[in-house]
C-alpha cells in the first residue's frame, strides 16, 4: 500500500508540473509561428498591403504599361514610322548624276486611328479590371486565412482547457486511490485519458502554427487585425457587376477591339512620299531640279490578314466560353455559400442547446461519481461528450462568422 501511495504521489507531482506548463501556454513543440494583433490594421488595409506584394502585381503592372503604349500609338498622327530615303545614280560616262531624296509617311486608313484609340481605351479598362478581380481573389485568401486561424485557435484553447479539467480529475482520483476509495486501475485509466488529451493538444497546437504560417505566407506579414467580422450582403443571384465577370467582360471587349483594329488595317497602310530630284551634268549642260510626290496603295491583302483575324477569333471565342463557365461556377458558389449559412445557423442553435444539456448532465454526473453512484468510465464518457459539445458550440459560432465572409466573397463583395 505504501508503494502504491508513493507511486500515486509521483504521478500527481508529474502532472502538476505539466499543468503549470500548459497554464502558461508554453508551446509543447519547439516551433512557433507568431502572428500579433495590430489594432491599427483593418481587413481592407490587410487586403491592400497583401495585393501590393502579391506575385500577380508584375503581370498587372505590365498590362498598365501595355495600355499606355497602345494609347500612345492611337494618338500618333501617322500610322507607323516615317522613312527618309536618298538615291544616287551616275551615268557610265561619269558626266551625268541623278540625286533623289525624300520622306515617306504611312497614313491611317479610314477608321483605323479611331479603332486604335478604342483599343487603347479598352486595354486600359481591362488592366484596371484585372487588378480589381485580383484584389477580390486576394481578399478571399486573406478571409480564409484569418478565419482558419480563428478556428484553429478555438480548438487549441479548448484542448488546453480540457487538459486542465482532466488534470484536476486525475488529482481527485489520485487522492481517492490513496484513501482506498477507488482501485488503482481508475488512476491508470485517468492517466490514459490525460495522455490522450495531451496528444490532442499537441496536434491542435501544430494546426494553429500551420494556420499562422499560411496567413504569414499569403500576406507577407506577421500582424493581423483585431476585428475582421463582416456584415452579410445578401443577394438573390450573381450580379453582372461581380468583379470576376467585369474582368472577363473587359477582356472580351479588348479582344473585340483588337479584331476591329486588324480589320481596319486591311491590306496594309497607304503611304505618301514627298521628295526632290536633281540632274547634274558637265559644265555645258543645264542643271535641273524637280519636286515629286507619290502615293502607294496596297491591295489584295485579304488572304494575308485572314490568319490574324482567325487567331483573334479563336481567342475571343475562348474567352466567351470561359465567361459562360465562370458564370456557372459563380452561381454554384453562391448557392453553396447560401446553403452553408442556413446550415450553420441551424447547427449553431442546436449546438448551444446541446452544450447546455451536456453541461447539466456533467454536473449531475460529477455529483453521482463523488458518492459512488456511477463508475469512472461512465464519468469519462460523459465528460468527453460535454467537452465535445462545448467545442462544437464554439466552432459553430466561428464558422458562422466565417461563412458570412465567404458568402460576401462568393457574391463579389470587397471587404
Amino acid at each position: 500500500m505504501f508503494v502504491l501511495n508513493l507511486f500515486s504521489r509521483c504521478l500527481l507531482a508529474f502532472w502538476l508540473m505539466i499543468s503549470l506548463s500548459f497554464a502558461e501556454s508554453t508551446p509543447i513543440v519547439d516551433h512557433q509561428d507568431t502572428v500579433e494583433i495590430d489594432e491599427s490594421l483593418t481587413l481592407p488595409k490587410v487586403v491592400d498591403l497583401t495585393l501590393e506584394k502579391f506575385p500577380d502585381m508584375a503581370w498587372l503592372n505590365s498590362l498598365e504599361e501595355e495600355a499606355t503604349a497602345l494609347a500612345q500609338r492611337g494618338k500618333s498622327w501617322t500610322a507607323g514610322a516615317s522613312k527618309a530615303f536618298y538615291r544616287f545614280q551616275e551615268a557610265t560616262s561619269g558626266t551625268l548624276h541623278y540625286n533623289d531624296a525624300g520622306v515617306e509617311v504611312p497614313l491611317w486608313n479610314i477608321g483605323q486611328r479611331d479603332a486604335e484609340q478604342a483599343l487603347g481605351e479598352k486595354a486600359d479598362t481591362s488592366a484596371k479590371m484585372q487588378t480589381f478581380a485580383t484584389k477580390l481573389r486576394v481578399a478571399g485568401l486573406v478571409r480564409g486565412a484569418l478565419w482558419d486561424m480563428d478556428l484553429q485557435k478555438i480548438r487549441y484553447e479548448q484542448a488546453l482547457a480540457e487538459i486542465n479539467i482532466y488534470e484536476q480529475l486525475y488529482a481527485k482520483i489520485g487522492r481517492r486511490v490513496e484513501l482506498g476509495d477507488l482501485p488503482r486501475s481508475d488512476s491508470l485509466l485517468a492517466q490514459t485519458e490525460l495522455l490522450q488529451k495531451r496528444s490532442t493538444l499537441i496536434l491542435a497546437e501544430a494546426e494553429l502554427m500551420h494556420a499562422r504560417k499560411r496567413y504569414a505566407s499569403i500576406t507577407q506579414m506577421s500582424k493581423m487585425p483585431k476585428n475582421y467580422q463582416e456584415k452579410l450582403v445578401a443577394l438573390k443571384e450573381i450580379e453582372q457587376n461581380h468583379p470576376a465577370l467585369v474582368a472577363i467582360n473587359s477582356q472580351i471587349n479588348r479582344k473585340q477591339a483588337e479584331l476591329d483594329t486588324i480589320k481596319a488595317i486591311g491590306s496594309g497602310q497607304n503611304n505618301v512620299a514627298v521628295g526632290v530630284n536633281t540632274d547634274m551634268g558637265d559644265s555645258r549642260s543645264n542643271h535641273t531640279a524637280s519636286f515629286n510626290i507619290g502615293i502607294t496603295v496596297p491591295f489584295g491583302g485579304s488572304d494575308h490578314i485572314a490568319p490574324h483575324i482567325a487567331a483573334i477569333n479563336v481567342e475571343l471565342n475562348k474567352l466567351l466560353a470561359e465567361r459562360e463557365q465562370l458564370f456557372r461556377d459563380l452561381k454554384q458558389a453562391h448557392h453553396e455559400a447560401e446553403h452553408n449559412l442556413e446550415v450553420n445557423r441551424a447547427e449553431l442553435e442546436n449546438a448551444n442547446e446541446m452544450k447546455k444539456a451536456t453541461e447539466n448532465l456533467l454536473n449531475m454526473s460529477n455529483t453521482a461519481f463523488s458518492v459512488g453512484e456511477i463508475n469512472l468510465m461512465d464519468l469519462l464518457k460523459i465528460e468527453s461528450k460535454a467537452q465535445q459539445a462545448i467545442l462544437n458550440a464554439k466552432e459553430r459560432a466561428v464558422m458562422l462568422e466565417r461563412d458570412i465572409a465567404l458568402y460576401n466573397q462568393a457574391v463579389g463583395v470587397m471587404p
